[in-house]
């Protein structure tokens, strides 16, 4: 008797064992599809952005634009009668300001314009941009998450000095940044969101640390 008790709580024991390795699986394999679905939107995204913007063909710009040559190849439209905001395209419902490409750590991504809890789980965001668009003179602040599936910045910790990140913004124009500094920080501190850039165009990337939410990883890189 005591052997045939034994036995069954034996078996109640592996089903249970098998059940939570299913559901494990089940979770595992949900995660990656989630995961699969939204970079590949989010890819086809930025590659027929990217498209639309090399050849022109952007339906809702009503007027030619004009562009004059800034600092280091950095150019802006100059004349322009319609607003921003009407040429901007929308992702998920979203307005676009610009699409990002790491390659070495295979992100590509739209910028988002608005900041909420929404909008980080759809794509990564500006929070703290300079002046009216991206690749301006001066810092501009960029956030995503960091997810354990690899979604969205959770690879920023894999990147060392010299990568390149590839930033594209309404307008057409497209700047190449290099990663010069790479550190934590706590997620209150804003201190280097205005640092002073000689005047280039700069951008911060930032996302919570693996270990704590209430930390950050922190890239800085500078337009090439």
């Amino acid at each position: 008797m005591f052997e045939s008790r034994y036995s069954k709580i034996l078996t109640i024991i592996l089903v249970i064992v098998i059940v939570a390795i299913v559901v494990l699986l089940g979770f595992l394999a949900f995660d990656y599809i989630k995961k699969y679905n939204s970079t590949k939107q989010a890819s086809d995204f930025v590659e027929e952005f990217e498209g639309e913007i090399s050849t022109g063909d952007n339906s809702e710009q009503e007027n030619v634009i004009e562009n004059t040559t800034l600092d280091e190849g950095l150019q802006q439209p100059t004349s322009n009668t319609s607003t921003g905001t009407s040429r901007k395209k929308k992702y998920k419902g979203f307005t676009v300001a610009g699409t990002i490409k790491i390659p070495s750590i295979n992100l590509q991504y739209p910028i988002l314009e608005e900041v909420s809890t929404t909008s980080l789980d759809t794509a990564v965001v500006v929070l703290h941009p300079n002046g009216d668009n991206l690749n301006q003179p001066g810092n501009t602040v960029i956030i995503g998450h960091n997810y354990r599936n690899g979604a969205f910045f959770s690879n920023l910790k894999k990147l060392s000095k010299g990568a390149k990140i590839y930033i594209t913004d309404f307008r057409g124009v497209s700047l190449t940044y290099e990663m010069y500094h790479k550190f934590e920080t706590s997620s209150t501190d804003t201190t280097f969101y205005d640092r002073d850039t000689n005047g280039i165009a700069e951008i911060t990337l930032s996302t919570c640390t693996d270990a704590s939410n209430d930390q950050r990883t922190i890239i800085f890189a500078k337009q090439i």
